[in-house]
């Protein structure tokens, strides 16, 4: 299939701005999710998501377990057998559909898994600089208050715990400065104490000049967001200010999503 030519414009990495892509304020949207429907083994697991994320904004996204939350970022990220059964999905306008996980990181699309990598014989000072190879791997390992001299020539392997991966993983995440970067749970595995930490760093993905869609299930990382939205029964069902999303979440009466809206 011949790709449009917007999505061969984002796949060489220039990004067009349009009329379209405005929010209500005449703001630049970065991403603009339509009627997004997603099934697997017969269940819809997304059912006609609706979100919008503007440039500069971090986003929240609560839900419980089996709302969908890593189905939607994967389904963002472009990842092979995440192909939305309908809807859309625009970056600043331009539908990138088409586009594979390879491209739309070209474009400045980026993901913190829920697993964070485990890559035997990659060194960590090699792994924060994968996508600018002249970086100071060191300084971005200091933003996730990691000791470079402790951790730049140790591989990225089992003998680092997840907590330490995870903060790895966000050091890669801000040394790329992504225009957005797609954050999967990125206080699992973190120690409460450090929560705070970690929510600055979060942060920092704004002063790169980049927006960040939070997914998360921990309130007080939820409250740093500007925005935040809650997935229930595969769909938006709030969003609004971060606190007032929280409670939302906090009226589910299920423990495992059963496919059904239980808030709204």
């Amino acid at each position: 299939m011949r790709r449009s030519d917007g999505a061969q414009k984002l796949s060489s990495g220039r990004i067009p701005r349009c009329a379209d892509a405005l929010d209500n304020n005449g703001a630049a949207m970065l991403l603009e999710i339509q009627q997004l429907v997603f099934r697997t083994a017969g269940r819809a697991i997304l059912n006609g998501v609706n979100l919008a994320i503007g440039d500069g904004e971090i986003h929240a996204l609560l839900g419980t377990n089996g709302a969908g939350k890593t189905t939607l970022a994967r389904i963002l990220m472009g990842c092979a057998g995440y192909a939305p059964a309908s809807g859309s999905v625009r970056f600043l306008g331009t539908d990138i559909s088409s586009l594979a996980m390879h491209e739309r990181a070209r474009v400045g699309i980026t993901m913190a898994w829920q697993e964070p990598s485990r890559i035997e014989g990659l060194r960590v000072r090699e792994f924060v600089a994968l996508r600018h190879a002249n970086i100071d791997s060191a300084q971005w390992l200091l933003r996730v208050g990691l000791e470079p001299q402790d951790y730049l020539d140790r591989t990225l392997d089992k003998t680092l715990s997840s907590g330490e991966r995870k903060r790895i993983e966000l050091a890669s995440v801000l040394a790329m400065k992504p225009r957005l970067a797609i954050l999967d749970e990125p206080a699992a595995g973190i120690d409460l104490p450090s929560i705070e930490e970690i929510a600055e760093v979060i942060l920092g993905v704004r002063e790169t000049g980049g927006s960040a869609l939070l997914i998360t299930h921990v309130e007080p990382v939820a409250r740093i967001a500007d925005r935040a939205s809650c997935l229930c029964g595969g769909r938006i069902v709030f969003t609004g200010e971060p606190a007032e999303a929280a409670e939302c979440y906090k009226t589910r009466r299920c423990a495992t999503c059963d496919g059904k809206a239980c808030a709204v």
